[in-house]
């Protein structure tokens, strides 16, 4: 390898490696602001927090490696040019291309990992990230029994304490409003003083209650009328709350997976021959059952009888030699016939439809895992050049056009991925993006590689100057 090569390559790589990581954060902290309210205040540890950020940063990485080669290439060849060492480099014989080769190999080695990583770790990272995030969404939040407030977390009952001890288990002035039986028979339970704590295995969470009154009032039922209110005053008296549902219990891997998003291209070919299967099935099966019910309601054996008998029978003929209460009866049989062949339609055409659905997204799901790996390259193609063309590095133009150029690949990748779910194209259409971006991405390369001036604006001056001077 040559010095000008291990120069540019360490003059890409910081930069690749910094911006990766930007991005992996950025993402991350979207994630966190919109799970904030599920992750706090539920007594979990810190290995749960962090394996289930740990998951969900590996989600992230096949959106997040595309901005960080753009970026970094912008930046990389924007500082050579601002720094006149692409100047230098062309003086000693090295045009762009050559000057680009040694990251181009670095992106097509990125480009061959990022589909590596989607197909192969990306399922096993969503179905972790899957599972954690339900199993902590599921968790109830920890007990957390504050002085002067009800607290409601225990399924048919409402406490409040009056005040709580240092040690967190000692209260005072304890009401406790029992609803487990329902609104009609409701209990209140006073006590002065108590205790709490958990069961050796952490399932039920003990009060124990001192001098205090339990109040029993019911709306309906045999003791109606009799005993309407009951008072039964106690020394003593303990109560278990079942908290096992507060606990931190990890969900069987089984139930999440067969998922589209958790498959790879193997398994993907295979379930949606296995979906196309079914779906020709069914609408095989809807096709019969829908004739077959046609011809038993309007009775075509009969109709095709008089149609083809030696005087043919036409129906306003039929109908008119019925009586009116007959004929009455007939039409309505018929319009019967008519509203149940179009409901039974449209619930089969919604089924369909939903079938179809469910099939496109196996297939964005195998076309996504290409089409990332691919926006390496292309946002390569278009961000090396373009650093070499503006010729200014940092984090000011690079920052501003990395955005700009990435907003446009995935805004027309959202709008190609919402048309192919809803089968309005095929789903060749998710490569409609890259398509977008690799005549921007070839046009610029040439530019850059020609020496071209069209990105220059002293000459798109000296043009409008000469031009308005023609004019005068």
């Amino acid at each position: 390898m040559k010095k000008i090569d291990r120069l540019i390559l360490r003059s890409f790589i910081g930069p690749l490696v910094l911006t990766f990581t930007l991005s992996v954060l950025v993402l991350l902290m979207q994630f966190v602001w919109k799970y904030v309210d599920d992750l706090v205040g539920k007594g979990l540890e810190f290995s749960v927090i962090a394996e289930l950020l740990m998951y969900a940063s590996a989600t992230f990485v096949p959106m997040a490696l595309p901005i960080a080669v753009l970026f970094a290439s912008i930046m990389t060849m924007g500082n050579f040019g601002e720094k006149y060492e692409l100047v230098a480099m062309k003086a000693g014989g090295i045009s762009v291309r050559r000057a680009m080769m040694p990251m181009a190999v670095v992106v097509v080695l990125l480009t061959g990992m990022a589909f590596y990583f989607a197909n192969n770790v990306m399922p096993t990272a969503m179905l972790k990230y899957r599972m954690t995030l339900y199993d902590i969404t599921r968790k109830k939040p920890a007990v957390n029994i504050r002085p002067g407030e009800y607290y409601k977390e225990f399924d048919g009952y409402v406490i409040r304490v009056g005040s709580k001890g240092r040690d967190g288990r000692t209260l005072q002035d304890i009401i406790i409003y029992d609803h487990s039986r329902g609104a009609n028979a409701t209990t209140v339970i006073v006590a002065q003083r108590g205790f709490m704590e958990a069961s050796p295995d952490n399932q039920y969470l003990k009060f124990t209650l001192y001098d205090g009154y339990s109040y029993s009032e019911e709306s309906s039922g045999e003791n109606f009328r009799t005993r309407p209110l009951t008072s039964i005053g106690f020394r003593q008296q303990s109560l278990n709350f079942d908290i096992s549902s507060f606990a931190y219990n990890k969900s069987v891997e089984e139930n999440f997976k067969g998922s589209y998003q958790m498959m790879n291209i193997n398994q993907l070919d295979t379930t949606i021959a296995s979906l196309e299967r079914g779906l020709v099935e069914r609408t095989g099966q809807w096709h019969t059952n829908m004739v077959g019910n046609l011809r038993a309601w309007s009775k075509y054996t009969s109709a095709d009888s008089l149609q083809h008998s030696a005087n043919p029978v036409s129906v306003d003929s039929l109908l008119n030699s019925l009586p009116g209460r007959d004929r009455r009866m007939v039409r309505l049989h018929a319009r019967n016939i008519v509203v149940s062949a179009q409901q039974d339609a449209k619930m089969y055409g919604d089924m369909i439809t939903d079938d179809h659905e469910y099939i496109n997204r196996h297939y964005i799901e195998w076309h996504r895992k290409f089409t990332l790996s691919i926006a390496c390259l292309l946002l390569f193609l278009i961000g090396a050049p373009f650093g070499s063309i503006v010729r200014k590095g940092g984090l000011g133009l690079p920052l501003v056009a990395s955005v700009g150029f990435f907003v446009l690949y995935y805004v027309v990748g959202m709008i190609a991925e919402k048309a192919v779910r809803e089968s309005a194209i095929g789903p060749e259409g998710m490569w409609i993006s890259s398509l977008v971006m690799l005549p921007i991405g070839i046009v610029l390369t040439l530019q850059a590689t020609t020496d071209s001036s069209f990105f220059d604006g002293s000459s798109w001056r000296k043009f409008f100057r000469r031009l308005f001077r023609r004019r005068t």
